[in-house]
């Protein structure tokens, strides 16, 4: 590919990479519960709750944060622009702060699939959703 036509995608607004990451994990996840034998959609949407709803990317993003080296300084960079991006919505039921952190979150992977950062953002969704299953059962 002709790198006068790639884009910087580190320079976009963390809200653009956050519509994008929101999207890519949603599928990644859904992939995930349907090759698990979840098939009913009520079911389905419940499990996907798990993972990708507000709280539970706040609690994701902040394990990550507090795995030392896990991130590097440029993940950090485009999770941090997410979150402190002004959105002019918020979600349902929960806080500002929860909501922001959950922000970041989808940047990173909003981030990580526009610079076809594949395998890193693959490996960093592996590692959620075993850090999520093992919370379940750890309960």
């Amino acid at each position: 590919m002709d790198k006068t036509n790639e884009k910087d995608w580190g320079l976009l607004n963390g809200l653009a990479l956050a519509y994008v990451g929101d999207a890519i994990y949603e599928i990644y996840i859904r992939d995930y519960l349907v090759n698990q034998g979840q098939t009913r959609p009520n079911q389905l949407h419940k499990a996907a709750t798990r993972f990708v709803s507000a709280k539970a990317q706040n609690y994701l993003m902040k394990e990550m944060l507090a795995e030392e080296g896990l991130l590097s300084e440029t993940e950090l960079l485009m999770y941090k622009r997410g979150r402190n991006g002004k959105s002019h919505t918020s979600a349902k039921n929960v806080d500002i702060t929860t909501y922001r952190v959950a922000t970041g979150f989808e940047s990173l992977m909003g981030y990580l699939h526009l610079e076809k950062q594949t395998e890193r953002m693959e490996e960093l969704i592996q590692w959620c959703i075993k850090k999520v299953e093992e919370d379940q059962h750890g309960k």
